[in-house]
């Protein structure tokens, strides 16, 4: 699954102009930040998401794409993302929206940005659904009032509000069948309030899930007094510091980031001697403030015998997400006069980005010597340092 997420900040919001002074709800300030931010942040802490596609109104655009650089500073985000203009309507702002997706692309949430309080376990939740083959998936609650069909101000009958659902965003969605069925409706001209109805009128089956109660939408004046109670922390930056050693000897094949290094010196350790993992281990822990690997791992328990490293790497980055962490950057860094690295960088680097779910520009990989100096120097061993950028929700 490659997903994104399109943010749709496009609206007029002429029902709360007057309560604003004219300020669009997408626009209005929150604990130092525009409405529409608050959203971002909530995807950048789903690693799953790959990316954010804004949409203002045009004009709005170039406005909005520079308070959006200033936001992003020092890459807070850890997402690329992407600014468009809206449309007249709000499907037709969904339109722009899917076109500039990537091609690679495979599935997208879609959310309005006028509600700022989902969290990143219902993105996940979503997510989860998409993954086990659902085309099209939408969060709903039940529905608690009485609903009655009324014309004229008079009842004509109740409905049983037992099959009623109130539906939330984000949305998720096949990219590939949701386009086909956009491009369904601008053909035919059909007029929808979400993309699940166009879903739906397309033939595609819709799946819920339970959404929140707390993941309400700000639409009229007295919902502005919701930004003001609720008070949700920013996200704090954390760095963390890893180093690790291996030396040469009769033991296991050399590993590097999980790729083997053909005709490399053999590395004497008790798992499966990965120094630059072990070293990115030790500094995804550092931002948790939660010890060293081999507090985790000692090499005195058998069960770690021979263990890959990528097995550790994974125990230690599921625990990082779990507690709402999100790596923004990741620099790493081998030490050795053998073997030579430079040819074998690429693929490490592409795997340290799969098994972190990462893009190319959230991960560095560097290879040195120490100009013979040491004992990296006097071929004797191989060490490897790693530092990383977090941001802790």
């Amino acid at each position: 699954m490659h997903c994104w997420s399109i943010i749709l900040a496009a609206g007029s919001g002429t029902r709360l102009s007057a309560a604003t002074n004219g300020v669009k709800k997408q626009f209005l300030e929150w604990k130092g930040a525009p409405l529409f931010w608050h959203s971002a942040i909530t995807f950048s802490h789903t690693a799953r998401v790959r990316g954010l596609i804004f949409v203002f109104p045009e004009e709005d655009l170039e406005e909005a794409k520079a308070t959006l650089t200033k936001l992003d500073f020092g890459r807070r985000l850890g997402l690329p993302w992407l600014v468009v203009a809206g449309g007249a309507r709000r499907q037709d702002s969904v339109y722009n929206g899917l076109q500039a997706l990537p091609t690679n692309c495979s599935h997208v949430l879609i959310h309005d940005a006028a509600r700022p309080f989902f969290s990143a376990s219902l993105n996940n939740t979503l997510l989860d659904a998409l993954s086990d083959g659902a085309d099209a998936v939408i969060p709903a609650l039940p529905v608690t009032d009485t609903i009655k069909v009324v014309s004229e101000n008079t009842v004509s009958h109740t409905l049983d509000r037992s099959t009623l659902k109130a539906c939330q965003t984000p949305q998720g969605f096949d990219k590939k069948k949701l386009l086909e069925g956009h491009n369904t409706s601008l053909a035919e001209g059909w007029e929808v309030t979400d993309d699940a109805s166009i879903a739906e009128q397309a033939g595609i089956s819709v799946t819920t899930v339970q959404g929140e109660a707390a993941n309400i939408k700000i639409t009229n004046p007295e919902d502005l007094a919701m930004i003001e109670q609720k008070q949700p922390a920013m996200p704090v930056p954390v760095t963390g510091w890893g180093y690790d050693v291996h030396r040469y000897g009769t033991g296991r094949p050399m590993k590097l980031g999980g790729i083997p290094i053909q005709g490399a010196p053999e590395v004497v350790a008790h798992s499966d001697g990965d120094v630059l993992l072990h070293a990115l281990c030790d500094a995804i822990l550092g931002c948790m403030g939660d010890g060293d690997i081999g507090e985790h791992f000692p090499d005195s328990s058998e069960q770690f015998d021979n263990i890959s490293s990528g097995v550790l790497l994974n125990e230690v980055y599921d625990k990082f997400l779990q507690k709402g962490y999100r790596l923004t950057n990741v620099d790493l860094t081998i030490i050795a006069q053998v073997p030579r690295l430079v040819p074998w960088k690429p693929q490490i680097k592409k795997n340290i980005c799969r098994m972190l779910k990462l893009t190319d520009e959230q991960v560095n990989v560097k290879a040195t010597t120490e100009e013979k100096l040491g004992f990296t120097g006097e071929k004797k061993g191989i060490k490897a340092v790693a530092a990383v950028m977090a941001l802790r929700g």
